[in-house]
């Protein structure tokens, strides 16, 4: 099936789409190189362990319209779908977290649409993440597009924790056993006694660095 099937328009409405939010991951990425980079100028440490974007295939846009029970056509899509650029920010401690969300937010071009804090608040399943809507400008060679991109910031443990659960989802079409959901919740609590033992070891070692370095002085 193709891309304008999909969605019964003209194939170049749906190229222009993709282009946009293609563009607006771009220069998403391109921001988040350039606070790292300062980071490390500033404070001799890299916030960020990696960063992953992709944009939704038509199929996914065509089954999250059907969800929200919408008609399937491009109008549609750009208005209610939210995470069709979605960006994934990987970083190592808690603290990083909002650090790069505040970061985020405080770019002059970036607006804020909403944000869903699932680390002070996880949802049932035990997923832990931090999730912000935001628009970026796209400037065209004739006009410019606020563009919507859903980005994901989670440390290394919730990542892995938030694959295997993404696995199980599809394995079991979203109707795992109760003893796996079961065990999905206790790793979670793993995960965030991990979590905080890292961020405790590397306050620790920050602490260490310090005082070694008052008493070569």
């Amino acid at each position: 099936m193709t891309n304008s099937s999909i969605f019964n328009e003209q194939v170049e409405s749906w190229e222009e789409s993709m282009l946009l939010y293609h563009s607006a991951l771009k220069k998403m990425q391109t921001k988040l190189e350039i606070l790292n980079d300062e980071f490390q100028h500033v404070h001799q440490y890299n916030p960020l362990e990696y960063v992953k974007a992709r944009v939704k295939s038509p199929t996914s846009i065509a089954k999250k319209l059907k969800r929200h029970g919408k008609e399937i056509n491009i109008v549609n899509m750009l208005q209610y779908v939210n995470d069709i650029a979605g960006m994934r920010i990987v970083c190592s401690f808690t603290t990083d977290i909002y650090r790069i969300a505040d970061m985020i937010g405080r770019q002059n071009d970036i607006t804020v649409i909403s944000v869903k804090d699932y680390i002070r608040n996880p949802k049932p399943s035990g997923y832990k993440s931090y999730h912000m809507i935001v628009t970026i400008p796209v400037f065209l060679s004739d006009k410019t597009e606020q563009v919507k991109v859903e980005i994901q910031i989670r440390t290394m443990a919730m990542d892995f924790w938030a694959s295997l659960e993404h696995k199980i989802f599809y394995k079991f079409e979203g109707d795992a056993p109760d003893y796996i959901s079961r065990d999905l919740r206790d790793c979670s609590e793993i995960v965030s006694m991990l979590d905080d033992k890292m961020l405790q070891l590397n306050e620790a070692i920050q602490q260490a660095k310090t005082k070694q370095k008052e008493v070569e002085e």
